[in-house]
């Protein structure tokens, strides 16, 4: 990890994403559908917004749209956040009527209590380790008391660099597998409660879970 550096991973990771938009939104139209796991996930947090009261749900790294699109459909006032702004127009071209805009999740510009919950679905993935402390604060920040977190990431203990992705285009991003463990001690150094864990596909070579993290009133 020593070529990631500070000034460099989210120009690479902007660019990286403006590049394959339009294939990824390609490759990705229909993945909610196909996945029956992580659709309960997402039924399962849709529940536990309402339950909590409603009102707006941050989907950042949102890319092209079709999870933020998948909550809105499950009745969520749910909105997307990405760092691409080239994603954002594929999303806005792709599910119009709902609200895109560009950001940063480690620079996050959202009222402090302003959401009832945030959905990270494997964006932190590109985050390196000294910049994930940043994110976790924004999401608590953005958070209301009581409000509710999902994190979904790749399983390992590696990070690697992704040269090439989605149909072939170039790329130039570092994809960080981390143990839930991990990820779950950061939340709570980050003043979030840790109040489940999924693991999927644990027979694979690279499993994925999701986390579910609470504000507390």
């Amino acid at each position: 990890m020593s070529d990631v550096n500070e000034d460099g991973w989210l120009t690479d990771t902007r660019t990286s994403y403006d590049t394959v938009a339009v294939s990824y939104a390609d490759q990705m139209r229909g993945a909610v559908a196909e996945q029956p796991y992580l659709r309960a996930a997402l039924a399962l947090f849709a529940d536990m917004v309402r339950t909590a009261g409603g009102g707006s749900v941050a989907d950042v790294g949102c890319g092209p749209g079709h999870v933020t699109a998948h909550l809105h459909e499950l009745g969520i006032d749910a909105f997307g956040i990405d760092l691409s702004p080239v994603m954002i127009d594929v999303a806005l071209r792709d599910h119009p009527g709902l609200r895109f805009e560009v950001g940063s999740m480690t620079d996050l510009a959202l009222a402090d209590g302003s959401i009832t919950g945030l959905l990270a679905w494997w964006s932190l993935i590109h985050v390196p380790d000294e910049a994930v402390s940043t994110a976790l604060a924004h999401f608590r920040r953005a958070l209301r008391p009581g409000g509710l977190l999902a994190l979904g990431f790749h399983v390992g203990n590696e990070s690697r660099l992704k040269t090439q992705g989605y149909g072939g285009h170039p790329m130039k991003v570092h994809v960080h597998r981390r143990q839930p463990g991990q990820v779950a001690a950061w939340l709570r150094e980050s003043g979030l409660t840790v109040e489940a864990q999924l693991l999927l596909a644990p027979e694979e070579d690279v499993p994925q879970a999701i986390l579910f993290a609470r504000r507390q009133p």
